[in-house]
């Protein structure tokens, strides 16, 4: 098991854990449930999103074996059928507003056996979900071909003009009723909507009128895949034909293995609604050149060119050096549709090197973390109104419309709030422009506290901003609470000049801060003040509104500071 893992690790995979399906029961269902099941050992193991070939046990052996330099990589090949021969897939012009787009192929002469059959389908079930983003992008169909007889013709017609027998079921539907046969199946109906509402369904038929398929929803029973079968017809459907193509590309590569002459795929021919026809699958294998001097430096190494071609063929990616030792030209073969850029070249290189044997070495550029002049101010201050008997509090920067607007006794048109467009609750319509709600509903839930109730929080507020490319701004507030039996508008107007203090701003018009008597709407008349500093108006301090503090379902007076500190930093 530690070899295992040892060598995923250098594969660039990683080993999950070492299970059985026992345990997996046992941990998720309670030990009774996982009586009888089996104690195999199953090793589960995390495969990138980018490595379609590695996603089942066929292609992830055969990855490993080149990687461990016990096979070379396979040479995959396409026979093209005498003319006449082949299968052909024909499109309407019906399937453009829907899926327009197929591609086939046939594996002959295949012999499956249980666990081969049972990874054939895994494999399809694999792509489903991530390639082909749960069957929107692509679906897969795979059909036993000597149940039918080609050409085959890709084509769409009104849910109530098609009848067939789905899979594993033993009788005939008409595909509206499909539909809701499968509306209850726990794996289906997650594909329904994909078709659903359309006035036509993709479908597939035979030469004699047999449904082979009803992408994506499920497949005809006809021509259902059992371990006997022998030759499997290949289609994948889509409104994407690059993914189409890929996952067809891996579909063969992976599989004809089993075929009797291994590695070799038969092609079909595709004919469009235009009159045009492809051959696929495209199996198309290219060339790339990478400068070896290029890999060493961004991995950090200093290989020979050949040893380089060496790790990449050693990750199935058949290189040698030309040139007078200056290039490196690689074969991309078809099972890696995820080499794009030249890094992505690099990165397999490191891989093989071993992320573990490249040397660690000191950047050549120093560079001095240091934290952020507005971060550092808030932190000084927090300390500051804790040692000054503040508790801090920390709470959503979404809230309701209601607290900034209505309970603040304003209009949420003047507030210049920020709002998320689908809601999942009430309580976060939008991004508070003040940090005063936060607060009160803080209070609110401990009411059952001794008093007093005395609150801060340094935090930021969002406001709509046009200026700005995302269209808002965040400002960085201070905000204090003080909650008794009594206003105690003293105990906030002296945390203001404690805090001023620290700031190191003296209480004078000229280059200070002074208050001003002024009205707001949360504030109780002729008990607000508003504060200037810096020459300019930084926020407020007063007795909050009696309605203020009923609507907050609060019972005694409560004054509060709210003041924004990106001035001082």
């Amino acid at each position: 098991d530690e070899e295992f893992d040892e060598l995923c690790f250098e594969f660039g995979l990683e080993l999950d854990e070492i299970t059985s399906e026992k345990d997996i029961i046992s941990k998720e269902k309670g030990e009774e449930k996982a009586k009888g099941a089996s104690d195999v050992v199953l090793y589960k193991i995390d495969v990138p999103a980018n490595r379609y070939d590695l996603l089942c046990l066929e292609g992830l052996v055969r990855g490993l074996q080149v990687f461990k330099e016990r096979i070379n990589l396979p040479r995959y090949e396409k026979i093209i059928p005498a003319e006449g021969e082949g299968q052909k897939l024909i499109i309407t012009e019906q399937t453009a507003q829907i899926r327009p787009h197929a591609v086939a192929a046939v594996l002959r002469n295949i012999t499956f056996t249980k666990d081969r059959y049972d990874s054939f389908i895994d494999l399809q079930e694999k792509l489903h979900q991530n390639i082909c983003r749960k069957r929107a992008l692509v679906a897969i169909g795979t059909h036993d071909l000597d149940t039918i007889s080609g050409p085959f013709t890709f084509t769409a017609k009104a849910p109530s003009e098609i009848k067939f027998k789905p899979l594993n079921q033993s009788k005939e539907y008409t595909a509206s009723q499909i539909m809701d046969l499968y509306r209850t199946d726990s794996h289906l109906r997650h594909y329904l909507h994909l078709i659903e509402n359309k006035p036509r369904y993709p479908i597939i038929y035979d030469s004699n009128g047999v449904v082979l398929s009803m992408p994506p929803i499920i497949n005809g029973d006809h021509t259902k895949i059992s371990l006997n079968t022998r030759n499997v017809f290949i289609e994948c459907t889509g409104t994407d034909i690059t993914k189409a193509k890929i996952v067809l590309d891996i579909i063969v590569t992976m599989f004809s293995e089993y075929c009797e002459k291994p590695f070799t795929v038969e092609a079909a021919e595709v004919v469009y609604p235009n009159g045009k026809t492809h051959i696929y699958p495209e199996l198309a294998y290219r060339t790339e050149k990478v400068k070896p001097e290029h890999i060493n430096k961004k991995i950090g190494i200093s290989e020979t060119p050949s040893s380089l071609a060496k790790l990449l063929t050693r990750m199935c990616l058949k290189s040698h050096v030309t040139g007078n030792g200056n290039q490196i030209e690689i074969e991309i073969p078809p099972t890696r549709a995820d080499i794009i850029h030249a890094c992505d070249i690099i990165e397999d290189a490191a891989i093989a090197y071993g992320y573990n044997n490249i040397q660690m070495v000191i950047p050549k550029t120093y560079t001095i973390a240091n934290q952020l002049p507005l971060n550092k101010l808030a932190e000084l201050l927090r300390h500051d109104l804790a040692a000054a008997g503040f508790t801090e509090a920390l709470t959503f920067a979404l809230c309701s419309q209601e607290d900034i607007a209505d309970k603040l006794g304003m209009d949420i048109s003047s507030t210049n709030a920020v709002r998320i467009a689908n809601p999942k609750t009430a309580e976060f319509q939008v991004a508070r422009t003040t940090l005063l709600p936060g607060l009160l509903k803080t209070i609110a839930a401990n009411r059952k506290m001794p008093l007093p109730l005395k609150l801060f929080e340094i935090s930021d507020i969002v406001l709509k901003d046009p200026n700005t490319d995302v269209g808002a701004k965040n400002y960085r507030h201070l905000c204090a609470i003080y909650y008794n039996k009594t206003p105690g508008f003293e105990i906030i107007h002296g945390l203001l000049d404690r805090v001023m203090q620290l700031l190191e701003v003296p209480p004078n018009e000229e280059n200070g801060y002074t208050i001003k008597a002024a009205e707001g709407t949360a504030f109780f008349p002729g008990r607000c003040a508003e504060v200037f500093a810096k020459g300019q108006s930084i926020g407020k301090l007063g007795v909050l509104h009696p309605d203020v503090i009923t609507k907050f379902e609060l019972t005694m007076p409560c004054s509060a500071l709210e003041i924004n500190i990106e001035p001082f930093v």
